[in-house]
């Protein structure tokens, strides 16, 4: 039975269904779009390009498409900054195009530009559930009705409900094509010819696999480092996208990944310290390589104890904690030079520890001994690691134990103590003894 419900549990994992992929196109009928574009009315044009390309979208599988219009319904002035509406609610693609033809035939320009109302209103057209929220705005002016078209982008991305908006400008004045850089991917159309090749590279985003690997390059530029965590977050909105785990492939080399191009990315490769990317775009369709430097080695110390000390691993001469590692486990750094502290009593120190790639950097550190330090009474004072003439305190007695055990280094040490009830320093103690590897100790203060 349990090997049934195994069965059963791998094979609807591995049935699982890829998340549907949802377009929502935001079409501009403003009256600006009756303005001359070349060949004829920039909406005309426009439209029939549209058309051609839902057109050959209804044989795609997995493909919902949606149609949001503005500046149609009122005319301007007066100015209506309400004028937006979702014409075509999504539905299969092969079930929605010739309704979404009919219906762009039927716009006509007439008012005015409320982007970021469509926009806002755009991100609450899409169904809930697993999906690829697509949003492409074909437009040819800027926001007129005082909202911020950036923010609304950025705060339903951030929320994960939409994807990076494609914008594709129609025939856009020069001065406001800088003001949607904000607001997610933009293509120029600045001519007829390029609006068709600006739609299929979109598409091309949404509809076609697309793969990458991540060379994690050794000190020589080789891509011979592996199992190590990556995040890729949203370049945008700072919001992690993919976690994955590297892996080389049964040939030997990195392996390959599906991933989404709609939006760039910031990599970060969780070695210690972590390396990072910015900036990374993907090629929608087709295999791009991300390489990234992480030459590594490795570090241990070693020490045979019951107890697990730990120690702090920080850059060299820097006080920042980089990482904290138990003795006797092997953990992987960037080659460079770090300090050590081991938590021991008293702590160690190694200064200027160098990671060589591919290397394992080991210290060995003698078994630590037991000292039973007896008072007298209940008093004041502590141990102290006697380093030649230099006294370092590393145990403080709390006046309230009348018996000590401790853990040590093995080491020179001295014990200061003076009883609660005595009132002048004449009445301090001290006792000097060696501990020496794996022994024990009885210091009796009298």
């Amino acid at each position: 039975m349990i090997t049934l419900l195994f069965l059963g549990s791998f094979s609807s994992f591995a049935q699982k269904k890829e998340p549907v992929n949802r377009i929502l196109f935001i079409f501009d009928a403003s009256q600006s779009m009756l303005g001359r574009w070349q060949s004829g009315r920039k909406i005309d044009i426009a439209k029939k390009l549209l058309i051609n390309m839902v057109d050959s979208l209804k044989d795609i599988e997995n493909l919902e498409i949606g149609l949001r219009v503005y500046g149609h319904q009122k005319g301007y002035p007066p100015q209506d900054c309400d004028d937006t509406k979702l014409e075509i609610n999504f539905q299969p693609a092969y079930l929605v195009i010739e309704r979404m033809k009919a219906k762009l035939n039927m716009i006509r320009a007439r008012g005015t530009t409320p982007i970021a109302r469509s926009l806002e209103e755009g991100a609450k057209d899409f169904p809930s559930g697993d999906a690829r929220n697509i949003v492409i705005l074909i437009t040819d002016g800027k926001e007129e009705c005082g909202m911020n078209p950036c923010a609304v982008s950025r705060l339903y991305q951030r929320k994960g409900i939409i994807l990076k908006p494609f914008v594709i400008g129609v025939g856009l004045d020069d001065s406001w094509k800088k003001t949607f850089d904000c607001v997610g991917r933009y293509f120029d159309a600045s001519k007829e010819s390029d609006f068709t090749k600006i739609l299929n590279i979109v598409i091309s985003h949404v509809i076609d696999n697309t793969t990458a690997q991540v060379n994690l390059l050794d000190e020589n530029g080789q891509p011979t480092e592996t199992n190590v965590n990556l995040t890729f977050y949203n370049d945008f909105t700072g919001v992690s996208k993919y976690n994955y785990i590297h892996t080389m492939n049964t040939y030997g080399s990195p392996d390959t990944m599906v991933i989404d191009p709609v939006i760039s990315y910031k990599l970060v490769a969780h070695t210690i310290p972590p390396v990072s990317v910015d900036s990374i775009t993907l090629n929608p369709g087709k295999h791009t390589i991300i390489p990234i430097s992480t030459p590594q080695g490795e570090l241990e110390i070693k020490m045979n104890s019951k107890i697990n000390y730990q120690y702090i691993v920080r850059p060299a001469g820097i006080d920042t904690t980089l990482h904290v590692q138990e003795i006797n486990t092997i953990q992987k750094y960037l080659i460079g030079s770090y300090d050590i502290e081991l938590l021991t009593l008293p702590r160690k120190k190694f200064i200027n520890v160098v990671v060589s790639q591919s290397t394992k950097t080991t210290y060995s550190i003698p078994n630590p001994g037991i000292v039973n330090i007896l008072l007298p009474s209940r008093g004041y004072g502590g141990v102290y690691l006697q380093n030649k003439d230099k006294l370092e305190q590393i145990y403080y007695f709390n006046a309230n134990n009348l018996q000590h055990k401790l853990t040590l280094l093995p080491g020179n040490y001295k014990v200061v103590f003076r009883s609660k009830s005595a009132k002048q320093y004449i009445y301090t103690n001290e006792k000097s003894f060696k501990l020496k590897s794996g022994e024990t100790e009885l210091i009796k203060i009298y």
